[in-house]
């Protein structure tokens, strides 16, 4: 019988005992280990936008464009490569989906499901449900959006089918790409409408809202992202309410701090937790992300991009922000619809828009210049 040829790997060779072939394995295992860690940090880049409307002009246009279907193809397509490049992105999502046929825009939105699912498809992973329109459709149509945005597989938070559930569901901690963030949201209101049949509501309550984040610490979250309701609409620098709060949530260990409600631009900072030794995003205010409002600073928003990273020594940790704006295009005939449009794009601008667009780009660009700190505006 002819001898099997000899092997050529190192470890069978047999100038080696056993007790050397395992500590040379577990050398290069432990080598291979240190080289990989080592290298580039891992990194997560988080997208923001805000509020996301649906007036009554909108719906009639996408039924229009859907011959008698809302239709909303079309709506997202120019911001969607943006959205889609994040690790994960998020919305809020300021109208309850009510379930047909009587869809109705303001002052109490209802809005078809295929919005959300437009919304899904353009590259939103969660969208916030704490908002001052929540209950726009009272209990029914509250519970009826978590049991759609479930049907459709998007992360949500802020509203819950009642208390028990916000129990079972709070904190929210999601795993991108091998480092924990945990998510929060919160509303100042609802309109003066109260729950009916014990909807739960993520009310601003400073005790609550510090007991959830310790929460979400201890189930092992390692970023905290908390999103807020909050501000007077329509004015373009935030309050000293919004500054209290977000003091309150610096000092309890919150990593990036994200604002809506006012349908307008805020600015947006970076600030110090010297307890803690590590920087904050505090975002006041994002406008709106799509609507038919018509006032200038009403008729965009901006969507902020936030880097986390894990460094080499092991820990996680916010390391910057930048943000673009866009603009919210009204239909050009009855087959178009509303469009978001990315100021990089201004050749997608109807002609008839321009002067719209250029004003509140305009706007948006002297409040963020004189009050942003270090959150530039990214560079194309």
């Amino acid at each position: 019988m002819a001898a099997q040829p000899r092997t050529h790997c190192f470890f069978y060779n047999h100038y080696f005992t056993p007790f050397q072939k395992v500590f040379l394995l577990f050398s290069l295992i432990s080598f291979l280990t240190g080289a990989a860690s080592a290298g580039d940090p891992v990194s997560v880049e988080l997208l923001f936008a805000g509020d996301a409307m649906q007036h009554q002009a909108q719906l009639d246009q996408a039924k229009s464009a859907g011959g008698g279907t809302h239709d909303y193809d079309g709506c997202f397509s120019l911001i969607a490569p943006e959205i889609t490049k994040a690790d994960y992105a998020v919305v809020n999502l300021e109208v309850p989906l009510g379930g047909g046929p009587d869809y109705s825009g303001y002052p109490c939105f209802s809005a078809p499901d295929s919005y959300a699912v437009a919304m899904k498809d353009a590259g939103f992973d969660m969208m916030l449900t704490a908002n001052n329109h929540c209950l726009d459709r009272s209990d029914k149509g509250a519970r009826r959006t978590l049991a759609a945005l479930d049907s459709l597989g998007i992360d949500h938070i802020g509203t819950y089918h009642d208390k028990a559930q916000r129990d079972s569901l709070v904190p929210f901690v999601k795993d991108i790409k091998g480092i924990r963030f945990g998510f929060l949201n919160y509303t100042y209101g609802t309109n003066g409408i109260e729950p009916k049949k014990g909807t739960e509501v993520a009310l601003i309550d400073r005790e609550k809202i510090a007991e959830e984040m310790k929460a979400a610490r201890d189930a092992g979250a390692e970023i905290l992202v908390v999103a807020v309701h909050w501000g007077v609409e329509y004015v373009l620098l935030e309050n000293s309410m919004q500054r209290s709060l977000a003091d309150f949530l610096v000092e309890n260990g919150a990593d990036l701090i994200i604002g809506g409600h006012p349908h307008v631009i805020q600015p947006m900072k970076v600030v110090r937790n010297e307890k803690e030794g590590k920087d904050v995003l505090v975002v006041y205010s994002l406008g709106n992300f799509i609507s038919n409002m018509k006032t200038v600073d009403t008729r965009g928003g901006a969507l902020v991009r936030a880097k986390v990273e894990r460094g080499s020594d092991g820990k996680a940790r916010f390391t910057g922000a930048d943000y673009d704006t866009f603009f919210s295009a009204k239909p050009t005939g009855p087959k178009s619809n509303f469009q978001v449009i990315p100021s990089w794009m201004p050749e997608k601008i109807p002609a008839g828009q321009m002067e719209h667009w250029l004003l509140f780009d305009r706007s948006a660009q002297r409040i963020f210049d004189r009050h942003n700190e270090r959150v530039p505006r990214r560079h194309r």
